[in-house]
């Protein structure tokens, strides 16, 4: 591991330890947010095996005030009682919902139920799978709506979107408002650089899904921000050269039984490459 690496890594830990404390409210005054520039959010399926009170204690734990709701926590048929419910819980929280999603959709009634879904919560932006020979209707949906749509990469193992390339290659010439959400864990496991791909299809990224990985293939496992191979100094500079003004949201997947301490080391590390590198 570089020197580099290391202080960055040190930085990280210092502000982990701080993040998590004994009491919430202790960890939440003492954790600093990321700079302005590239705020930081949370991945609604971080918390999937949780309550909605416990994800957002958690949130609250490590001072990340942005998330994408899963339908884990608001159903795609929640009634608008449900959606002001969920929705109150959060801005009670002073955590803004800024998108919805990942959503799965395999038919033009997914498509429509999607799209139906996320004007009912409000949100400008939804994170989803489309599948490709639906793109033409999709595309129909985000011109009627007005709604964006960031379409998800999975990694090798999928056969729809494995990486952002594959992505681009079926939007790049449709409507402005039909983007990536750039995992950068199953990109790195797809065999693209984040920080590359975050240059090259700068105009279509709309969301990040953060996380780090053991090493970039389709053996790699998920883990800890700052442990893996993912460069982040060179992922922050991309992010500060394109100006991106998205949520980097994370996705803590190692061990999402007990999340809480890889969450605080992740934003912590995450928060301390972005105020390192300049």
């Amino acid at each position: 591991m570089s020197t580099r690496r290391n202080f960055l890594l040190h930085t990280a830990l210092g502000l982990a330890a701080t993040t998590v404390g004994p009491l919430a409210a202790t960890a939440a005054a003492t954790a600093k947010p990321a700079p302005a520039d590239l705020p930081i959010g949370m991945a609604g399926y971080t918390f999937a095996k949780f309550d909605l009170a416990k994800a957002i204690e958690m949130m609250q734990r490590v001072n990340v005030t942005n998330i994408s709701v899963k339908d884990i926590h608001l159903p795609l048929n929640s009634s608008q009682e449900k959606i002001d419910e969920v929705l109150g819980a959060f801005k009670a929280a002073g955590i803004h919902v800024y998108a919805v999603g990942v959503i799965y959709m395999k038919s033009e009634k997914a498509v429509d139920e999607a799209f139906a879904y996320a004007k009912k919560v409000g949100v400008p932006m939804i994170v989803g799978v489309p599948n490709p020979e639906l793109l033409d209707y999709t595309e129909k949906k985000i011109k009627e709506y007005n709604i964006r749509l960031a379409i998800h990469n999975h990694g090798p193992e999928d056969k729809l979107y494995p990486g952002p390339k594959n992505v681009w290659d079926l939007i790049r010439h449709r409507d402005a408002r039909m983007g990536i959400c750039l995992d950068i864990g199953h990109a790195q496991r797809a065999g693209e650089d984040p920080a590359k791909a975050i240059v090259q299809y700068k105009d279509r990224i709309f969301d990040l899904h953060i996380k780090d990985v053991t090493e970039g293939s389709n053996k790699g496992k998920a883990t800890e921000i700052g442990r893996g191979v993912i460069d982040f100094a060179a992922l922050i500079n991309a992010l500060r050269k394109i100006k991106y003004t998205g949520i980097s949201a994370i996705e803590y997947e190692k061990n999402m039984t007990d999340p809480l301490p890889g969450i605080a080391e992740s934003a912590g590390f995450f928060r301390g490459v972005i105020r390192t590198v300049r």
